[in-house]
């Protein structure tokens, strides 16, 4: 069964989980009694992100990584979906933008600001509507910057590019998956997607209990497994080991791990049963250490073990255990990480019955954790994008942007960057990414000085992800993230001829307001003009009318 005893030497069979203290966690945080096997959490260096609870549409709340303690109840929450929401991820090339999706049919892109959420957040940046029924699931691509997948109950999996300037997007750049011919086959509902390390390949799990292998670019199956003796519910691809890892049920109800080459999924290359729980297994690896961490959802323990290429391919090394059950996980990225601790690992646990996200981090106990680990920190994927979505949608495929994790080392983008994406690095602050307010009130003249410096900090983010230098403004359209959803089933979207991108500069704006009274004051006069002739032709009709009277 489960927890089968290994003497492989390993370096990492000493790892341990050391969970934060309550000074140190997130307390009073009412995370949401959604049914869906969802994470509910998702976080970067800059904030975590977590699905609550709440009465009447939906909403999640972002909290500052460092604001830790007690959360007020009248925290400020995005909060501009109608509907439960469902799943959230962040960009993982911007710390600043978050995806999340929702049962109102829709996806949002959502910008946060730099010090956080000040006051309810109701505006997206972008809304995606492509799809008839909730949307369970979002997707970023692990190397193309701004493109994300979305799958929902209507049966569609859809491939957005979020980079695109109208802020109400109706039509995807691809289409994974769709209903055909009005069957829904419970192949296109999904349960959990995984893209592979250069995001060629797509692996899924469906609603039918199999894994499946795609081409996301055109939506075809490459790959299908037999549901016989493994029902997946979970899929992963594995990076650098050239497997896929699925979890799931055996005939006989088990929880089950299983290991499959994604060019045969016809028979599966490792099988081992844990347990008779009946929770979701959510299954994490990292690509750096080998290392797999098994954690159900219901559970309060955490198994890690480490993959190699060669047989057995799994060998357990430890479990960590709490009396806590956990009803989602969010996971940190590597570059979030303190290499000083020797932390390889660290997870945001959702302990529902006692409204806490209670971070855990995964160690491995060093004589010398002050210097730096080479052999636990090799070269991992960091912030930035290997390239364009349009790129990748022309059939281009980059391995990720590798950076160190070694404080003062810098790495060079083997890629080449465009215009844009260069003046973007250059314009941005390495302090924006390293704000860490105290938990406190500023008062006194220190709080304008504070409140001034947010404001020149926020524009010039804007400055920077709204370049003003824009060539194309030719599909330019008004925002309509406040019109009602009805109206998009009903009337397609369509502007006046003398509707147009608004001016770029502070000078033609002036000159576009000066225009426009211009054109107000020639069009008053027309109207005193036409009131005058009005007045006249009446006057001439008077007259007429009584002349002809006079002659009878």
């Amino acid at each position: 069964m489960s927890c089968r005893t290994s003497f492989r030497c390993s370096k990492f069979r000493h790892v341990f989980g050391k969970p934060s203290t309550k000074e140190h966690s997130y307390a009073g945080v009412p995370v949401t009694r959604s049914v869906h096997d969802n994470h509910h959490c998702s976080a970067n260096p800059c904030f975590i992100a977590v699905v609550t609870e709440c009465a009447g549409g939906g909403s999640f709340l972002v909290l500052p990584i460092h604001h830790t303690g007690r959360v007020d109840p009248q925290h400020p929450k995005v909060c501009g979906h109608s509907g439960r929401v469902l799943d959230v991820k962040w960009n993982p090339f911007d710390d600043h933008c978050i995806a999340s999706c929702s049962e109102d049919c829709t996806v949002k892109i959502w910008d946060i600001p730099v010090c956080g959420v000040q006051q309810n957040l109701t505006k997206a940046r972008k809304t995606l509507i492509g799809h008839c029924r909730r949307v369970a699931l979002v997707e970023w691509h692990p190397t193309a910057q701004n493109l994300l997948l979305s799958s929902a109950y209507d049966y569609k999996v859809l491939l957005w590019d979020v980079s695109q300037v109208a802020s109400v997007l109706r039509y995807p750049v691809q289409v994974v998956l769709m209903p055909i011919h009005h069957r829904c086959p419970s192949d296109a509902l999904l349960l959990s997607v995984s893209f592979n390390r250069d995001g060629s390949r797509l692996a899924v799990t469906s609603k039918d209990r199999r894994v499946r292998v795609l081409d996301p670019r055109t939506g075809k199956i490459l790959q299908v497994s037999s549901n016989k003796s493994h029902r997946a519910s979970k899929v992963l691809y594995i990076g650098g080991l050239k497997m896929l890892l699925s979890t799931g049920s055996s005939p006989w109800n088990h929880r089950q791990i299983v290991l499959w080459d994604p060019a045969d999924l016809s028979e599966p290359l490792y099988e081992e049963d844990l347990d008779g729980s009946a929770g979701v297994l959510f299954p994490f690896y990292d690509p750096d250490t080998h290392m797999l961490y098994l954690a159900g959802k219901g559970d309060g323990n955490i198994r890690y073990y480490e993959l190699s290429p060669d047989k057995p391919y799994i060998s357990f090394l430890s479990e960590y255990r709490s009396l806590l059950p956990q009803k989602g996980l969010g996971v940190m990225p590597k570059r979030g990480l303190d290499v000083r601790a020797c932390e390889v690992f660290r997870f945001y646990r959702l302990i529902a019955v006692n409204d806490l996200v209670e971070p855990l981090s995964m160690i491995v106990p060093r004589k010398e954790s002050d210097v730096f680990q080479e052999d636990l920190y090799p070269m991992t994927a960091g912030n930035q994008a290997a390239m364009t979505a349009q790129e990748w949608l022309q059939g281009v495929n980059r391995s990720p942007v590798l950076m160190s994790l070694n404080p003062g080392t810098q790495i060079a983008n083997p890629y080449p960057e465009t215009p844009a994406e260069r003046g973007l690095v250059r314009q941005m602050s390495p302090p924006r990414f390293r704000v860490d307010l105290p938990v406190g009130a500023v008062t006194g003249p220190n709080l304008d000085v504070m409140q001034e410096a947010f404001l020149e900090e926020q524009l010039a983010y804007q400055d920077t992800k709204y370049p003003r230098e824009v060539s194309d403004l030719s599909g330019w359209q008004p925002d309509e993230t406040q019109v009602p959803l009805w109206t998009y089933c009903c009337t397609p979207h369509c502007r006046e001829p003398a509707e147009g991108p608004p001016p770029p500069s502070e000078g033609e704006l002036l000159q576009a307001f000066y225009r426009q009274q211009d054109e107000i004051r020639g069009l008053r006069e027309q109207l005193n003009a036409k009131d005058e002739r009005i007045d006249q032709l009446e006057l001439h009709i008077k007259n007429t009318r009584n002349n002809m009277r006079a002659t009878f």
